[in-house]
């Protein structure tokens, strides 16, 4: 709702017209029905409980056939407000509906969800309702910080600051606190527009099994330290579209789910449009999962920016993109380009765990991900892509993509083994620091590198590329800065069908390509330039022979 919109909808505020707490108001000169809480009561001092005059003026809208229901200039304490069918909740510039910090102001409503981070106190709630609206200039206040505690602190071993947390400083009093801060269940045409949403106690915008949502202009801003505090958390909706919008959170500031939260069977999350966003968190920025025991599809993330500033690095984004499928679900269409990140700690997170499998999907599995045009500067953690032994990731295409790690390595992360970790929470922090500075494949099919360059720490001693257990791989004009010491730049373990081709070594390189493991087959390495290599490729002992083809590259002895 723009503000000429709003203007032509409170045109009639200022007259005679204006509905009184005993009359619904019918339509004049063209006009919306308008409904004003302080005509039910409501204060607006910040002191008295405005709720249940906000959700009187609620019911007459919605009794009169919808409208529009104007909180003007002032501070509103509140417990929870119900939107119900064809109501706009309009608040003007210097409007606040500020959460009261008593629980006991929060009415019961809805379920317990079955996912964490759930109660049934929430400030704003709806269910089963259409064409309903959130929107205005003024702003919405959780008063979060009210419902935290300090948590006993938890100390890592020195040098592990890389995957340490702020958010989990805190955790919620034992008392309770109203989380989601809005919750929106079962809704059709849900609009939320240029509204600024702050300090949530808990996750601060969750709709679940939703249709039709436009959330546009909104800005949402809580601590960094916010235990729990998801910005944008959707489950099992369909047909959304987000854009223009700002999360600054303690938590996953944008982040899908198709679980089971009504235990009525999880709910595909499909046809889903994000763009123009700016995105910052000190956990993943724009996730896909964890619960994920339904599917995923046909989802794009565009022309938007993730960043962190500068500082600890416990404060940063954990991964700008994150997608797991770790409960027996399924993705299968993503697109995401054009994205800024910086100082995110890992760019890139893709993920297919074994953690649950409660509903025995014949669908299941990760694979059609797109991901092109992003830039990384200053990360810390190599980006991967993981499936489980039998059980691929497949069809991911990586191309213009630039990224940047500038945390120095250590001698004791070069030979590590990773861990499976099968049915582990799905985080890049979880394997620990892998030994590779750019991008670790393992259980991979069909994976495409297209024009992707990776710069290192000075002294960086660890290979950039890592792959092991992948077929149908292909790379092409693949750069990266040189490696220290003996470490080749591409390892490649039981690799069949794979080809590398226009890629360069870089200078002071001693291995470029190392081959590696029994059931490698069928790898091809043409039109390389590899005249800074002491050695172009290195074939262990253990590789059939003719597994490795070469031609047209270019040594330093040609």
């Amino acid at each position: 709702m723009n503000r000429r919109q709003m203007m032509l909808l409170t045109g009639a505020l200022a007259s005679s017209a204006v509905v009184n707490a005993y009359a619904a108001p019918s339509k004049q000169n063209g006009h919306a029905p308008l409904f004003d809480p302080t005509h039910f009561g409501a204060v607006g001092d910040g002191k008295a409980l405005d709720s249940p005059a906000i959700n009187a003026a609620i019911d007459a809208c919605t009794k009169a056939g919808g409208g529009l229901v104007y909180l003007r200039p002032g501070t509103y304490r509140s417990g929870t407000v119900v939107l119900k069918s064809n109501v706009t909740l309009y608040l003007e510039a210097g409007a606040v509906l500020v959460g009261s910090t008593e629980m006991s102001d929060y009415g019961t409503k809805g379920r317990v969800m079955h996912v964490s981070g759930h109660s049934t106190k929430h400030l704003i709630y709806a269910e089963g309702a259409e064409n309903i609206t959130l929107a205005g200039p003024g702003r919405v206040n959780g008063q979060g910080s009210a419902f935290w505690e300090p948590f006993p602190p938890h100390h890592e071993n020195p040098g592990s600051e890389w995957k340490e947390v702020a958010s989990l400083a805190f955790q919620a009093k034992p008392t309770g606190r109203p989380t989601p801060m809005i919750q929106i269940e079962s809704c059709r045409w849900v609009h939320l527009e240029d509204l600024r949403i702050e300090g949530a106690s808990g996750w601060t915008l969750n709709l679940v099994n939703c249709d039709n949502l436009f959330i546009h202009g909104v800005s949402i801003k809580n601590p960094v330290t916010g235990r729990n505090t998801d910005g944008i958390d959707l489950d099992g909706c369909q047909n959304v579209f987000i854009s223009d919008c700002s999360v600054e959170t303690g938590d996953d500031a944008i982040v899908f789910k198709s679980e089971d939260p009504t235990g009525q069977g999880p709910r595909l999350a499909r046809n889903i449009a994000i763009t123009n966003c700016v995105l910052s968190t000190c956990c993943n920025a724009f996730k896909i999962g964890s619960g994920s025991q339904g599917g995923f599809e046909n989802i794009t993330f565009s022309n938007s920016v993730v960043y962190s500033k500068p500082g600890d690095y416990k404060n940063r984004v954990v991964s700008g993109i994150a997608l797991e499928v770790v409960d027996g679900g399924w993705i299968d269409g993503i697109v995401i380009t054009g994205i800024q990140m910086q100082r995110a700690r890992n760019p890139i997170f893709i993920r297919l765990g074994n953690r649950s499998n409660p509903h025995k999907t014949e669908k299941h599995g990760l694979r059609g991900i797109t991901i092109e045009n992003i830039h990384a500067s200053e990360s810390l953690i190599p980006s991967s892509i993981t499936g489980l032994p039998g059980s691929p990731v497949r069809d991911v295409a990586l191309s213009n993509i630039h990224i940047e790690n500038v945390l120095p390595s250590r001698p004791e992360w070069i030979h590590r083994e990773v861990p499976e970790l099968p049915t582990a929470y799905p985080e890049s922090i979880m394997f620990g620091m892998l030994p590779v500075s750019g991008l670790y494949a393992r259980h991979v099919q069909d994976l495409s590198l297209r024009d992707i360059s990776f710069r290192a720490a000075t002294r960086e001693a660890r290979s950039t590329i890592m792959m092991d257990n992948v077929s149908g791989v292909r790379m092409a004009g693949i750069k990266s800065s040189p490696t220290a010491g003996s470490q080749p730049v591409i390892q490649l373990t039981d690799a069949k069908d794979t080809w590398i081709s226009g890629s360069a070594a870089p200078a002071n390189t001693v291995e470029y390509i190392a081959v590696s493991g029994a059931e490698s087959s069928g790898v091809l390495v043409s039109g390389c330039d590899l005249r800074n290599a002491q050695k172009g490729i290195a074939v262990s002992t253990e590789v059939p022979q003719q597994t490795v083809i070469e031609s047209g590259n270019i040594s330093a002895a040609s």
